[in-house]
């Protein structure tokens, strides 16, 4: 038995050991009722609150979810997708693409046997947009993100999903952009969806008010995290949302896992960090991605008790003495002005937190492959000239990444 299997199986030892057997007696997993739905054709998850777990209602979906829920993209161990549904998780987030589609297959495999009013799926499809201005062609056409999703259902196993998003929305314009828009929307009517939204990554603010304003979605998936430096009109965006009944999932909610950079010597404190995001009561769920079952029991924990001790405030300080920069990108876009070869920097800086700080070399991957690197990135400046807001090192982090573009992908599958 090689190390790593050792390790899997004294982690998942651990977590029964003082998971399962822990809650026990404090925590009745929750048992699902059957609400209205927008469709005639299909049933309304909707968990009832028992035990200690704290639940919050997806908007106007009626879905009453745990207040924490799993994103599912960094996690490839099966056992740990069941080990989160049998202890109270309800909702799983994936996407067409995840690990080249391994993910949606392991979810499907896992979901066999289990009532399919007893957990909430949602799944994203990403369709190509310009570069440079985050807009879709004039000229797209539905179908490639008609077979997209319908891959995704026979991976699952399932004849509907409960959410469908347009992923990683980050202009008002492609929130609404209506041959996708329509798509959505005649899926929904279909019965293949129950619920629609979108993803985003960036300009949040924008995207999430938009969604608001289209009168067609019903879920906005965002980030949302402390080290945020526009919280003012994060949280203002959050709040007209969830007034106007749209069901506001937050992710990215650890700021990338780290106070410093690749080194990882400086860790966020998890548990400090997802209980600040659910101190706003307009988050209605988060996607955190544990990969082991210790960061499963620990978010356990999060959903009987959400307060923000004096000890966790603490927690959520940079670490004194230390230049903070982090691995969390913010995606503002300053950056790109400043670039003298307008390189995708937001999107590069995505590709090297999942490299570095979620150890996911394939999401590394999929996000730099669109990324326009014709022009040799940063070989023609000598000292760079942009001043990130994150105060990261452009130019060794672009030329550090980039590398990946040289490995075959299916060497990081």
């Amino acid at each position: 038995m090689s190390q790593q299997q050792q390790d899997l199986q004294r982690s998942r030892r651990n977590f029964i050991k003082k998971g399962i057997a822990g809650l026990a007696g404090t925590v009745v997993l929750p048992s699902v009722l059957k609400g209205e739905t927008g469709t005639q054709s299909t049933p309304a998850p909707r968990p009832g609150q028992k035990g200690k777990f704290l639940y919050r209602t997806l908007g106007n979906t009626g879905i009453k979810l745990p207040i924490v829920s799993m994103g599912v993209m960094n996690a490839d161990n099966p056992e740990l997708v069941k080990a989160a549904l049998d202890a109270g998780i309800v909702h799983l987030d994936t996407a067409w693409y995840y690990q080249m589609g391994r993910n949606e297959e392991m979810i499907g495999q896992q979901l066999k046997g289990r009532p399919r009013d007893s957990y909430v799926i949602a799944t994203k499809i990403y369709e190509p947009r310009d570069k440079e201005t985050g807009l879709f062609p004039p000229d797209a056409k539905v179908d490639s993100f008609n077979e997209k999703f319908q891959t995704s259902l026979k991976r699952l196993g399932l004849d509907y999903v409960d959410i469908l998003y347009l992923h990683n929305v980050s202009r008002k314009e492609s929130a609404m952009f209506e041959p996708y828009l329509e798509a959505l929307k005649k899926l929904k009517k279909e019965g293949k969806v129950r619920f629609i939204g979108l993803s985003t990554h960036r300009n949040e603010p924008e995207v999430v008010r938009a969604a608001a304003d289209s009168k067609a979605y019903d879920v906005v998936l965002t980030s949302y995290n402390f080290k945020q430096q526009y919280l003012a009109d994060m949280e203002s965006a959050i709040a007209y949302a969830a007034k106007a009944g749209l069901g506001i999932v937050a992710m990215k909610t650890q700021a990338g896992g780290y106070w410093d950079g690749k080194e990882k010597k400086f860790p966020i404190d998890m548990k400090a960090a997802l209980k600040w995001a659910l101190q706003n009561e307009n988050i209605h769920t988060a996607i955190p991605g544990f990969t082991t079952f210790d960061q499963l029991y620990l978010d356990l924990t999060v959903m009987e008790d959400l307060t923000l001790t004096p000890e966790d405030k603490a927690a959520l300080q940079p670490p004194a003495d230390l230049k903070v920069t982090g691995l969390y990108c913010q995606q503002c876009e300053k950056c790109i002005r400043q670039c003298p070869a307008k390189l995708e920097i937001p999107t590069l800086m995505r590709s090297y937190m999942y490299a570095y700080g979620y150890r996911n070399l394939g999401e590394a991957r999929q996000t730099l492959d669109p990324v326009d690197l014709s022009r040799a990135a940063c070989n023609d400046c000598g000292v760079c000239k942009v001043k990130c807001a994150m105060g990261f090192d452009i130019k060794d982090r672009v030329q550090d990444i980039i590398r990946l573009k040289d490995v075959p992908r299916d060497f990081l599958a």
